[in-house]
């Protein structure tokens, strides 16, 4: 059975901001022990002050995820100052903008290393402790686009899918190791209102946003504390989420072109150029470390559109949505 989060050692990777520092906070709120992981020493710390104001406990652990071994540090770290690890979030994450061919192979190993190798690092930092202990959960953050796909951000849809598949296999073999009470979520967010449009690397010669209809980051740190309390194997985050994925499976020709389309017209700022930019890939940037990026209301598309799309598609099948 999962323990009560206010009697549980949690870690959260990519808690400097956005979504990362959002579940922080919520988890601070019901009591928990947290190690904070992120690149950001700084950001870390302002974050660890917020948790123990809130009521948890905190250590900030500056940690940048593709180093395997750091990673393991942070879970010794946990062992070593609270004697147990309960729950890992894998969050961390940097995102990329360009056509595929203009993406600079150094930059889409970097987004790799991160979203994808940086998960690895952790599930193979946690479960270890988690077999000893008999129980534990981990939380991969993954995103819609694993379900919908996406255009200009091949290298961060490719690691959304592979969280995907790397969650699958682990709930696999943890079901073959008789292992009831280690559980693995996937958590699939539709597009978040977080600094990680302004962190983004861009190749595209045109300044992004965000995606709308854009959710509060706060939603998935509600979630994600949801998961501890009652684990799942897999949740979408964002009503939209729900609708694109459902398009997704009754006609996912049809859902990519219109996919295609909104990205092309609704991901950019309309005659904004912009040059290009390593974003924070190599090097974290020392601003925009706050919850949200301001993108609330900010774009065309409703959650209503995307309704309105989705009944459109289940016509052609006679079905009503």
């Amino acid at each position: 059975m999962p323990r009560r989060i206010r009697d549980s050692v949690i870690v959260i990777t990519g808690a400097s901001s956005g979504i990362g520092r959002a579940t922080a906070l919520e988890f601070a709120k019901q009591g928990a022990t947290l190690l904070l992981a992120a690149r950001r020493e700084a950001a870390l710390q302002d974050v660890a002050q917020q948790c123990k104001q809130l009521g948890g406990q905190a250590l900030a652990v500056p940690t940048d995820v593709t180093d395997e071994s750091a990673v393991q540090a942070l879970a010794r770290r946990a062992i070593e100052n609270f004697g147990r690890l309960d729950v890992w979030v894998n969050n961390a994450a940097v995102s990329l903008f360009a056509r595929f061919e203009d993406v600079p192979p150094e930059a889409f190993r970097r987004v790799i290393d991160t979203n994808l190798f940086g998960y690895v690092h952790g599930a193979r930092a946690a479960l270890p402790y988690f077999r000893e202990q008999g129980s534990g959960i981990l939380i991969n953050v993954s995103s819609v686009v694993a379900i919908t796909g996406q255009p200009y951000t091949s290298p961060y849809t490719i690691s959304k899918y592979a969280i995907r598949g790397l969650s699958d296999s682990l709930r696999m073999e943890l079901y073959l190791d008789n292992a009831p009470d280690i559980h693995v979520c996937t958590v699939l967010p539709a597009s978040i209102d977080t600094p990680i449009f302004q962190h983004a690397a861009n190749y595209t010669g045109r300044k992004t946003k965000a995606l709308s209809p854009v959710y509060p980051a706060k939603d998935v740190a509600e979630a994600i504390v949801g998961l501890v309390n009652r684990p799942q194997r897999e949740i979408i985050v964002g009503q939209a989420g729900y609708l694109l994925a459902l398009e997704k499976t009754l006609a996912p020709d049809l859902e990519e072109r219109m996919m295609a389309r909104q990205v092309d017209q609704d991901h950019f700022q309309d005659k904004k150029p912009a040059a290009p930019t390593d974003g924070n890939l190599f090097q974290p940037m020392e601003d925009y470390t706050g919850i949200s990026g301001n993108w609330l209301g900010t774009g065309g598309m409703t959650t209503q559109d995307v309704w309105d799309m989705a009944r459109q598609v289940a016509r052609v099948f006679g079905m009503q949505v």
